[in-house]
């Protein structure tokens, strides 16, 4: 085959730091290739990703981060630069319904954020040429009339990721500095468990700056090291020599990356069972899940857990191979029962009824 695939404008592929889309965007990239298909990339022309690339594409633009015009804009560079692929998959918001895209070529898209009322329109319109990919079954369990065409876990790169020892003596933290992400209730957490914290997380936008400043700032002690954003390798480091992953989470995450990340390291994850949590999080193997006012009583269990059971966990269900052979599956079955519009056949894709893989 031959793939295009679209990242977005504003962080290059892969990210130097912070960014799970585009860490995903390269790993499939790379696992496509390797496998011998042709890729083509549209993603901003500072990525270094070791695959073509569509021309004509602008330099990542990180100031403008959720901006629309930077979107559209990149949305029609990527389509210019789609000549002769078979199948698209764009991993865009505006893309999917972008009118000038080929006719003939079907396009993928991945719903990479929560399904919240305003994305979930965007999703119902785009489904009618676009087959729609979740990342967890309960993203999608919240908008049921949402057609979907499979259900694909996030999957990494193992052989870039070191197993750490866990013998570091401390518990950490790795996300945006957010409320959802739960940096405040990880200090609470180690804090009432009597273990040190580090925590690892991006402060770029002015909300995460707000946030930072005035909840978790006033919070650190010297229980708490502040660390900021890290890059892949000091990230694992990190992890790798925690007893415990903390993952409080505040909100539905749709996957959550992260946890991967810290269990292929062999870390354990505590955290909150919303979300995708359960999908990833094996009770009493890999971690422990429940309520905040239970968690730090659940920290020595969790930090007595097999690291080796935590990395297999994530070579098994996890790993950028499977995650690669689960898309060229699904693009082999949209290729083969095309339709006009790019789309499965409806009776393989309604309100919910997934596909299985192999199928």
């Amino acid at each position: 085959m031959r793939i295009g695939l679209i990242a977005g404008p504003w962080i290059t592929v892969p990210p130097a730091a912070y960014g799970g889309t585009e860490r995903v965007v390269d790993s499939l990239a790379r696992g496509f290739a390797a496998a011998g298909h042709d890729v083509i990339l549209a993603a901003p022309s500072d990525s270094e990703c070791p695959v073509p690339f569509a021309p004509d594409m602008r330099n990542s633009e990180p100031a403008e981060l959720g901006f629309t015009l930077s979107e559209l804009s990149h949305v029609i560079r990527a389509y210019r630069g789609m000549g002769g692929v078979d199948i698209i998959h764009d991993h865009t918001l505006a893309g999917p319904l972008y009118r000038n895209r080929p006719a003939s070529v079907p396009v993928v898209t991945t719903i990479h954020c929560q399904l919240a009322p305003s994305a979930a329109d965007i999703y119902r319109a785009a489904a009618e040429t676009t087959s729609i990919i979740a990342i967890s079954r309960d993203q999608v369990s919240r908008v049921p009339d949402l057609p979907v065409a499979r259900v694909i876990h996030h999957g990494m790169d193992l052989s870039a990721v070191p197993r750490g020892t866990g013998r570091g003596g401390y518990a950490c933290f790795v996300g945006r500095m957010c409320p959802d992400k739960g940096p405040a209730e990880a200090i609470a957490i180690a804090r009432k468990a009597g273990i040190p914290l580090k925590i690892a997380a991006k402060i770029r936008e002015a909300e995460e700056m707000s946030y930072f400043k005035e909840t978790v700032q006033p919070m650190l002690g010297s229980n708490e090291e502040f660390i900021g954003e890290i890059g892949n390798a000091d990230k694992y480091a990190l992890m790798g020599e925690a007893s415990v992953f903390l993952n409080p989470i505040q909100w539905a995450e749709p996957f959550g990356l992260v946890m991967i990340e810290a269990l292929a390291t062999g870390t354990p994850v505590l955290g909150t069972p919303v979300g995708a949590a359960p999908e990833i999080v094996a009770e009493g193997v890999t971690g422990y899940l429940g309520p905040l006012d239970e968690l730090a009583a659940l920290l020595p269990r969790a930090a007595a857990l097999n690291r080796d059971a935590c990395r297999a966990s994530v070579e098994e269900k996890f790993s950028s191979e499977r995650m690669v052979a689960d898309h060229l599956s699904l693009y082999r079955q949209i290729l083969e029962k095309r339709v006009p519009g790019g789309v499965p056949d409806r009776g393989a894709v309604h309100k919910n009824r997934i596909t299985p893989p192999g199928t």
